[in-house]
C-alpha cells in the first residue's frame, strides 16, 4: 500500500520568457519544485518527460543555490522547444508520474504545453499538440 505522499499528484508550471525559449532551458523558483525532487547542490538530475503525443523526453536539470539565481532550479530543455514551436508566454507544466518497477532512476513527468488564444473576446488556454 501506498503511503498518502507517494500518492499526491505533484505538478510545477510557468509562463515561458523569451529569454528561455531562446535559450533551451526553463527556470523555476526553488519552491514551486521542491516537493517533487531530491536536490543536492551542483549536482545534475535527468528527467523524463512524455507529451501529449506520447514521445518521451529526456532533459537534464540542476539546482542553483546562489546569489545569481536566487535558489531556482534549471531544466534544459534541449530541442523541445524548437520541435514544439514555443514561444514567450507557452505555459509548460510538468506532473509527476509514478515510478514504475526496473525503472531509470530518472524522475518521470507527463509535459504539457499550453497557449493563450483570444476568440470571442474570450482567453481560452489550448494546448499545442506539435
Amino acid at each position: 500500500m501506498k503511503n498518502n505522499q507517494e500518492q499526491i499528484r505533484q505538478s510545477f508550471s510557468k509562463l515561458l520568457t523569451q529569454r528561455e525559449v531562446e535559450r533551451r532551458t526553463v527556470v523555476f523558483p526553488f519552491d514551486t519544485v521542491a516537493s517533487a525532487f531530491e536536490f543536492q547542490e551542483g549536482q545534475l538530475f535527468c528527467i523524463d518527460a512524455m507529451d501529449s503525443l506520447g514521445k518521451v523526453w529526456s532533459f537534464i536539470g540542476m539546482f542553483h543555490n546562489n546569489e545569481e539565481f536566487n535558489n531556482c532550479v534549471s531544466i534544459c530543455l534541449h530541442q523541445f522547444p524548437v520541435e514544439k514551436e514555443l514561444k514567450a508566454n507557452d505555459k509548460i507544466t510538468f506532473t509527476k508520474r509514478p515510478l514504475q518497477k526496473n525503472a531509470r532512476i530518472c524522475k518521470r513527468f507527463k509535459v504539457e504545453i499550453k497557449r493563450k488564444i483570444r476568440l470571442f473576446g474570450q482567453d481560452i488556454w489550448g494546448e499545442l499538440t506539435v
